[in-house]
């Protein structure tokens, strides 16, 4: 069985390794607080981002599982330039279109659906039972919360993060680094690197 190195032995970790799984990887956790960590769950924890690097060539993949966007675009490119292979996870349970684009790095978790002509960039989240309509754009380094909503032809820059339960108004702009609070309803668009809470939802 080919190996999949993930980095970041983590509560997300866990689900990142479920679905690498379920789609034929066997998995192997690196992690920077190694060597006090060395196993999650019954996954081993077998060294840190270092050791990942000088063992790189050694495995068929790698896929960074840390929920913070910067972290995680940060690994990523780490790992890419030192030759990483990323493949796109993808929970059998969700529904992802035949003319949708999904970017290396990124994982697709249970109960998601991704819509016609959506684009996914790199090393993005689409978290669980989460719906991105058709003709949406997102960056790299996205996360799409659980149960989050997104209508048709919405932009999203890279990094940001849409919360749990959080809806967005079709044809909606929102820049990069930009938090959208959980269960906020946006229906005007946000600029880079701001905060936007409550229904409707207002910036910070």
């Amino acid at each position: 069985m080919k190996q999949l190195a993930v980095l970041g032995a983590s509560g997300h970790g866990k689900v990142v390794a479920e679905i690498a799984e379920i789609v034929g990887w066997e998995v192997v956790f690196f992690d920077d607080a190694y060597p006090t960590l060395d196993h999650l769950e019954h996954w081993p924890v077998v060294g840190n981002t270092e050791m990942l690097l000088t063992t790189l060539p050694s495995f068929a993949g790698c896929f960074v599982a840390i929920g913070n966007n910067k972290i995680r675009m940060d690994k990523q490119k780490l790992l890419a330039d030192a030759g990483g292979r990323f493949p796109i996870l993808i929970h059998p349970s969700s529904i992802v279109s035949r003319y949708a684009q999904v970017g290396i790095g990124s994982v697709v978790m249970a109960g998601a659906v991704i819509n016609s002509f959506t684009r996914i960039g790199q090393a993005c989240i689409v978290n669980t039972a989460s719906t991105i309509d058709h003709d949406c754009v997102l960056g790299d380094g996205v996360h799409i919360s659980p149960g989050a909503n997104l209508a048709g032809g919405i932009e999203i820059g890279e990094t940001s993060w849409v919360g749990i339960g959080a809806s967005v108004k079709e044809l909606i702009t929102i820049g990069r680094d930009v938090t959208i609070g959980a269960g906020a309803v946006v229906i005007l668009e946000i600029p880079d690197g701001k905060t936007a809470i409550g229904v409707p939802a207002k910036i910070l």
